[in-house]
């Protein structure tokens, strides 16, 4: 088993091209990805994979694409987590279930366990995805050595109630997997700084690189600390990007400026918060 538990992790977000339409392909870069990640001098206590790294968005092919149930990513992330020891946040797959098909994150632990499933709640207009994928119902928070923690994929960051929701059930750390293009790299690295001042968490962020007919993807994967701090951040090309974080650094920020006691949630509700005057 791994020497660090708890506290310390060793992360690795595997920023790299996704090949639209071509789960194959996608797979067989996943492995080569995967094993370098884990042949590295530091071996990561966690990978962290893109956002719909299985199949890119080839929407109009995405029911016919998408992985059945799930069950061959879980299959093979389960196998490779446990054989290496390691942490898996599996990024996001197109995941068809019942003909339905999510935009789902899977984790999975050390022994190869699934702890949690997300599917991406905020569809993107802008890519037309709900037009093809059905929006999750339910946010995640789960453990990994029995640290808490919480998921999120790509256009859900512009919506800071489900990162504080998600503090607020006690997650330390917030992993996103994304696929976010040019010309919106300040609003990724802002919202993502944002995220992690505001919930005093760490935020670990994988996005893909690559270009498509349409988009152009920049990479800029990122490891923030609790202080908004940037840690590691990509290129705009293909590579794995690693930090050490050290999570008692959560507690050290929050005990320091006390935002949750300091909430006032019952004037934040619309509807519930009092206006002191309205100017015409």
């Amino acid at each position: 088993m791994s020497q660090v538990a708890g506290t310390s992790w060793n992360i690795a977000l595997l920023q790299t091209d996704i090949m639209t339409g071509e789960p194959q392909r996608n797979w067989e870069i996943m492995v080569r990805w995967m094993e370098e990640a884990v042949a590295a001098s530091v071996k990561p206590d966690v990978i962290v994979l893109p956002e719909m790294w299985n199949t890119g968005y080839a929407l109009s092919q995405i029911d016919q694409l998408a992985d059945i149930d799930g069950s061959q990513t879980r299959e093979w992330i389960s196998a490779f987590a446990k054989q290496h020891d390691i942490h898996i946040v599996a990024g996001s797959i197109a995941e068809n279930r019942a003909g339905k098909v999510f935009n789902t994150m899977i984790i999975f632990n050390r022994s190869g366990e699934e702890v949690g499933a997300y599917s991406k709640i905020h569809l993107f207009r802008l890519m037309e995805e709900e037009k093809y994928l059905t929006p999750g119902e339910a946010f995640l928070s789960f453990e990994l050595d029995e640290m808490k923690a919480g998921a999120s994929i790509c256009y859900d960051i512009r919506f800071p109630e489900q990162a504080r929701t998600l503090s607020l059930l006690g997650a330390k750390i917030l992993f996103v997997a994304a696929e976010w293009p040019h010309p919106r790299l300040h609003h990724w690295r802002t919202l993502l700084m944002a995220r992690a001042i505001e919930n005093q968490m760490y935020v670990v962020a994988c996005n893909r690189v690559g270009n498509t007919v349409s988009d152009s993807f920049f990479g800029h994967s990122m490891i923030i600390d609790p202080w908004g701090e940037i840690i590691a951040e990509g290129s705009e090309r293909e590579e794995i990007v690693t930090a050490r974080i050290d999570l008692t650094l959560v507690d050290h920020v929050r005990n320091k400026i006390q935002v949750f006691e300091d909430r006032r949630p019952e004037l934040y509700g619309v509807g519930f918060g009092r206006v002191a005057k309205v100017y015409p």
